[in-house]
């Protein structure tokens, strides 16, 4: 058996006398990929910010190599070794590779000039050991976001890396990014350095790591071999009961068309675009990266030029701008919640009133009072884990993020609801809670479209799907007839038939 590389023993923290760890134990060994697991807000933050030197315990002692430690400051856990590869990538887009990862420890002569031709061949061993090859003068922007994460790690492994702590490392990439990636973090294994294995996706933690630790409401829920568990017994772990694989969809019973979209096209992003959705169906959109589909319903919401038809409960609508679209009775909860959902410099309550502002005004001012009301009406009705509706939204974990724009659109009451990967990087437990939320609105009337790139998603909540390939509708599939085989040959372009609205 390995040697531990690192020990965290008795880890405690609170915020305000609130508890959020509590007497957590920790260990990695030397060469191994261990995931750290649990619902959002169960600590697991807290713990790597404690490891990362960012937060002070208030109890418990870390020990790097049987060595003891006190993580006063980031710089002294960089120091040990420790390196972050967080959820949103930390690159300059408009460096080079070499650039990226040098910036910051750029080698010199002994008159001050850049040893360039040094730094570059020191970039290709870096990336040879996790066996990719990039020109070290590539412009990052250009790269593919695997890639991206790449020059990330290989910025680590300059720095010497005893251990990587990678936080939802595959939110963004593709299914053959995410391969690239599990390549990558299995070559660094054999080559003894340790990771920390951040992920609510469990087949890839099952996939690809060696033991598992799952924090639960601050406390140790269950720790062991990932060889000698599986999915299900993971997530009983981490949400403290079975969450169930049954289907939320249920078919509409209504024929009234709420959305028709005919012949819709947008420069190089699609073209052709033809399809209706029903009052209470849940219509799915699906496909790899690129295919088209989230700049499809951006248009859709007003934020890009278009030419064909697009109406709202047979009426035609001109939809130039989201204010329009929110009019018409349209509402889009967008991808990547921390650039397009929320406001970071605003408190809870005021990102929950924002596309309704009009409920909460008096006399041409917003009510505060009447924000705090819509606040306690959705934390019971969402279950959002918070008590201040005054507190800055960023404090929240991601998936009660999601809840709050969730809450955001339930206030503005539209009758056509977008959800642009719902789920995106939070737990199962949340996933469970919106997709009963989703299927709810649903059952109320509303018309719900769904985009998502993960096929259980689909086939849990969705009616009909329709799969694009490059800015094409290829396939219009029935839910019992969705499997990843036919998803699959649609995506790719193998097998295109005609639309079907």
């Amino acid at each position: 058996m390995a040697e531990n590389v690192l020990h965290m023993r008795g880890i405690e923290k609170a915020f305000n006398g609130v508890p959020v760890l509590k007497g957590v134990d920790f260990s990695l060994r030397k060469g191994e990929i261990h995931a750290l697991l649990g619902e959002n807000g169960a600590g697991k933050s807290t713990l790597m910010n404690i490891l990362g030197g960012i937060l002070q315990p208030d109890a418990g002692e870390i020990s790097i190599e049987n060595k003891r430690i006190t993580m006063s400051e980031p710089r002294i856990s960089q120091q040990a070794g420790i390196r972050f590869i967080h959820q949103e990538l930390n690159v300059v887009a408009d460096l080079t590779v070499y650039e990226n990862i040098f910036l910051g420890a750029e080698w010199t002569d002994r008159f001050g000039f850049l040893r360039v031709e040094d730094m570059c061949k020191r970039t290709e061993e870096l990336l040879g050991k996790m066996g990719a090859s990039l020109h070290p003068k590539s412009l990052v922007r250009d790269l593919e976001p695997s890639f991206k994460q790449m020059v990330e790690i290989a910025r680590a492994l300059l720095t010497d890396a005893k251990i990587i702590i990678m936080d939802e490392p595959t939110t963004a990439l593709t299914n053959y990014e995410i391969e690239h990636l599990m390549v990558t973090m299995r070559t660094l294994r054999e080559g003894g350095v340790s990771i920390i294995y951040i992920s609510h996706k469990l087949k890839e933690v099952l996939s690809v790591c060696d033991r598992y630790t799952v924090l639960r409401d601050g406390q140790l829920a269950g720790s062991g071999e990932v060889k000698d568990t599986n999915e299900e017994e993971l997530t009983r772990l981490m949400v403290g009961k079975s969450v169930g694989h049954e289907a939320y969809h249920s078919s509409p019973t209504s024929s009234e068309r709420l959305l028709e979209v005919r012949n819709l096209s947008s420069g190089k992003w699609f073209r052709d675009i033809q399809f209706s959705l029903a009052k209470g169906e849940i219509l799915g959109f699906t496909g790899l990266a690129g295919d088209g589909r989230t700049e499809l319903f951006e248009t859709i919401f007003g934020c890009r030029p278009y030419t064909g038809e697009i109406l709202v409960k047979g009426q035609p609508h001109k939809l130039r701008h989201p204010r329009q679209a929110l009019q018409a009775g349209i509402g889009l909860v967008p991808k990547n919640r921390k650039e397009n959902a929320i406001i970071k410099d605003m408190s809870i309550k005021e990102n929950l009133s924002l596309a309704s502002l009009k409920h909460f005004q008096s006399r041409g001012l917003i009510d505060g009072s009447r924000e705090v009301e819509a606040f306690e009406r959705y934390r019971e009705l969402l279950s959002i884990k918070v008590s201040d509706p005054n507190l800055p939204i960023i404090s929240l974990s991601g998936g009660n993020q999601q809840k709050v724009v969730l809450a955001k659109w339930l206030e503005a009451d539209p009758d056509i609801l977008i959800f642009d990967n719902p789920t995106q990087g939070i737990d199962v437990g949340a996933k469970s809670e919106i997709y009963q939320i989703i299927a709810g609105l649903a059952q109320q009337g509303k018309a719900i479209i769904v985009l998502s790139s993960e096929l259980p998603e689909i086939m849990k909540l969705c009616d009909r799907v329709m799969v694009m390939y490059q800015g094409e509708i290829t396939g219009t599939l029935k839910r019992e007839q969705v499997n990843e085989e036919l998803i699959m040959l649609f995506a790719t372009g193998v097998k295109k038939e005609e639309q079907a609205g």
